[in-house]
């Protein structure tokens, strides 16, 4: 005999859940409306983000700007920011991957404030990490003064200088990038590898690095960028030289007081190598519903 729940619809005597009747389609989940009060924001933000970049879009001299893409200061800055900002990511890449790892997989007394301190160039105001640099780096600072007394190397105001400001303000992105995916890599492989002969650093080179390899390129692209668009570390520790200090943000800010067309010029050649970056990125950051 089938039992009956209360409201005399059949139920199935193995699950005693209610039998579905046959023939009747399941309904449609109805979608619930969006509630105003969060609808309005929403939209503001959304047209509080968006609105500057149309407006440089509208405002772009499209028929001036070959010719301002083409002038003689901006491809010397371009090029040296592509070259300091491809640097600096080098730099990123071989100091900030071991960091990443060491934060990532071993275990010591104060790696919390380490990690602070690795990310705080994140937060800092890029000024106060330009001066920073010129305490530390410059000709009277901490560590300058000996690589000048030493070396003959002096840093600030030059082309090596931007480099060094470029990757202090950049690293953090790729360490946070390659210690996240550390954490999420089985560590096991790297043990198993140790145990059947293998160095640590050899393991880590041929068995944990392929595996993180999606990572650090992430890692990678977004300390690059990071780089390409610094501005305020690199005006206060290398200065505004053109053809040695003057990079692509320096540029923008030097030409929007006199000429603000080749500004909006520039500021679209930096708008399109953020797309780009976000496009290459999509598929590590972004996820589709």
């Amino acid at each position: 005999m089938t039992p009956l729940d209360e409201s005399g619809a059949a139920s199935d005597t193995l699950t005693g859940g209610p039998r579905r009747r046959r023939g009747r389609a399941a309904a449609p989940r109805r979608r619930s409306p969006v509630p105003l009060p969060l609808l309005l924001p929403a939209l503001a933000g959304l047209a509080f983000l968006i609105l500057p970049l149309v407006a440089l879009l509208v405002r772009t001299p499209w028929s001036t700007l070959p010719d301002q893409l083409t002038s003689a200061a901006v491809w010397q800055a371009l090029r040296l920011s592509l070259l300091c900002a491809t640097a600096a990511t080098a730099v990123s890449l071989l100091l900030g991957v071991p960091l990443a790892w060491l934060l990532a997989r071993v275990e010591f007394r104060g790696r919390g404030l380490l990690r602070a301190l690795v990310t705080l160039p994140l937060v800092l105001p890029p000024v106060v990490g330009g001066v920073a640099l010129l305490m530390a780096l410059g000709r009277n600072g901490v560590v300058g003064k000996w690589l000048d007394a030493w070396f003959g190397i002096t840093l600030p105001f030059t082309t090596a200088g931007v480099v060094v400001a470029e990757a202090f303000v950049a690293m953090p992105f790729l360490v946070i990038s390659v210690e996240g995916t550390l954490r999420a890599a089985d560590p096991r492989y790297e043990e198993a590898a140790t145990t059947l002969g293998a160095s640590r650093f050899t393991a880590f080179r041929r068995v944990t690095l392929p595996l993180i390899a999606p990572g650090v390129a992430a890692g990678a692209v977004l300390a690059w960028a990071r780089a390409l668009g610094e501005f305020g570390a690199t005006i206060t520790f290398a200065g505004n030289f053109p053809g040695r200090t003057q990079t692509m943000p320096l540029a923008v800010y030097l030409a929007l007081q006199s000429d603000p067309e080749a500004a909006i010029a520039l500021s679209l050649v930096l708008l399109a190598v953020s797309i780009a970056v976000l496009a290459g990125l999509r598929d590590r950051w972004m996820t589709a519903s």
